[in-house]
């Protein structure tokens, strides 16, 4: 793929497919504006390099029936201008006029299109949707690390109608990191791997396999590893569907000689809900109407000793219902040891919405070597080896 710095912006527009889904609290104002600061290095090399910026992302979950305020981009082009530090001109109708558009584009500027959702088009990869959008620039820049395992029209097809085209600053850092911890060869290294469902995890778990020396499985999908196994789950939630893959891939680990940790003890209710009464039970021994929530005191003593001795750290997803200060102490726990063998001299990725809000709301990301911008774009590159929305731009 062509870098940023292969490209010649002189007197050219560049089409930037950032990621600006951004969190808006209430009133409709950005909560955090870390994704917009991701973003500024690569527009403001175009921008030093005499070329203009279009940006366009998409934000929430719009029906694609049309503009809904709560999520226009109306809420957010202020921030931007502020990050940015110059005038930033938004574009709410941008079909079928993208050639007009862009001979009033004037160098040096920045302009910003409505959100892409608002349009069906675009998660249907729409053939002339993406030439409406190539239409609009000279140059096409992906640099929304967190949406190219999706193959939709403004990552993935709207690349098919430039000549020049090219990663950002944030991609290239995202493959950087990524490869770095896959590659080197520094050992222990153990992937730590939360959440909900197997189902979300098995193609990861099955490239690990071949390369870590520890997996740790916190949350609800450790419940159905716990059940495969044979151990009574109470009423926590499992896979009922997954139990004949749990067992393949805990055989898989064995024979590559792998440790797979799962939780001893956690922290079980029969409700997930603020100020709830909690017991600490045996993960294989819950009692009836009981759920897993979060680990436990010895699993988090146990996860914390692999850890501490690891050289190389992966980490996507919560050890618990993290949200709720009933069931974020496992996260939190994980959260400060993985902080703490960072600055012993390890490296750690942490990527994936829940596990990077844990290390951000604990106030550790200055002790993690790299937080990834992607949480499905994370595990799809390390399962496949590449992306879609990169691989079309070889």
């Amino acid at each position: 793929m062509n870098l940023i710095t292969d490209i010649n912006f002189k007197n050219k527009i560049a089409l930037i497919r950032v990621d600006y889904n951004v969190p808006l609290n209430s009133n409709l104002e950005v909560s955090d504006n870390t994704r917009i600061k991701n973003s500024l290095k690569t527009i403001n090399y175009i921008l030093n390099n005499k070329g203009s910026c279009i940006l366009m992302s998409h934000l929430g979950r719009p029906k694609g029936e049309g503009y809904e305020k709560k999520f226009s981009f109306d809420n957010i082009t202020s921030t931007i201008e502020k990050e940015i530090g110059k005038k930033v001109t938004l574009i709410k109708n941008y079909i079928d006029n993208g050639s007009s558009i862009k001979k009033k584009i004037n160098r040096g500027s920045v302009t910003i299109l409505e959100n892409l959702r608002f349009y069906k088009e675009e998660k249907l990869c729409d053939k002339k949707f993406s030439k409406n959008l190539a239409s609009l620039a000279d140059v096409f820049v992906n640099d929304a690390f967190g949406v190219s395992h999706r193959k939709h029209a403004s990552t993935y097809s709207v690349t098919r109608y430039f000549k020049e085209k090219c990663v950002g600053k944030l991609i290239e850092k995202e493959l950087y990191n990524i490869n770095r911890i896959l590659k080197s060869k520094s050992k222990p290294f153990t992937a730590i791997l939360g959440g909900k469902k197997i189902s979300d995890k098995i193609d990861i778990i099955k490239k690990l396999i071949k390369t870590v020396d520890h997996i740790i499985i916190g949350g609800a999908m450790s419940n159905t590893f716990v059940k495969a196994l044979g151990g009574n789950i109470g009423s926590s939630l499992y896979e009922n569907n997954k139990i004949d893959t749990a067992i393949i891939l805990l055989k898989e680990a064995k024979k590559y000689n792998v440790k797979i940790h799962l939780p001893e003890d956690c922290i079980i209710a029969n409700k997930i809900k603020f100020g709830c009464k909690t017991e600490v039970s045996y993960s294989n021994n819950i009692k009836k109407g009981m759920m897993n929530l979060d680990i436990g005191p010895k699993s988090i003593n146990a996860f914390k000793d692999i850890i501490e001795k690891s050289k190389k750290i992966l980490w996507n997803g919560p050890m618990g219902v993290f949200e709720i200060n009933e069931f974020s102490n496992g996260t939190y726990k994980i959260a400060k040891s993985v902080s703490n063998t960072t600055k012993k001299g390890a490296f750690s990725l942490v990527g994936g919405g829940d596990s990077v809000a844990a290390i951000n709301k604990n106030n550790l990301s200055k002790n993690i070597s790299f937080i990834s911008t992607g949480g499905g774009s994370l595990l799809y590159y390390i399962s496949n080896g590449f992306l879609p929305a990169l691989k079309i731009l070889n």
